[in-house]
């Protein structure tokens, strides 16, 4: 795997720590989950100005909102019982076919 892909691995991994934090920092009035919001963030996107050496931003973005939203679902359903109707899981799926898209058939990400 190249290292550009594991950066943006990472950099999802992150974000998505850092929005799982933010539900739980309760609207940060709760100190560690809003701390935790605040580093997993800026980690996140240090995570992505690394990727941005080597693909175009709008790949990257597209990748990481996309991944990002998949697994914050998941989380939503498995961690606070967040239920998503068809058409929400739809639209979520439509959004991971675009970013496997992206990925096996787009010459833009390769750099």
């Amino acid at each position: 795997m190249p290292l550009h892909y594991l950066y943006l691995i990472v950099a999802v991994i992150a974000e998505t720590i850092g929005t799982t934090a933010l539900q739980a920092s309760q609207q940060f009035t709760r100190l560690g989950p809003s701390l935790l919001v605040l580093v997993a963030y800026g980690f996140s996107f240090y995570m992505l100005g690394q990727t941005l050496k080597f693909m175009p931003v709008g790949l990257v973005y597209a990748i990481w909102a996309g991944l990002g939203i998949v697994l914050i679902a998941l989380i939503g359903l498995v961690m606070f019982g967040q239920r998503l109707d068809l058409p929400a899981l739809i639209g979520i799926g439509l959004i991971l076919a675009g970013v496997l898209v992206i990925h096996l058939f787009s010459s833009s990400s390769r750099h």
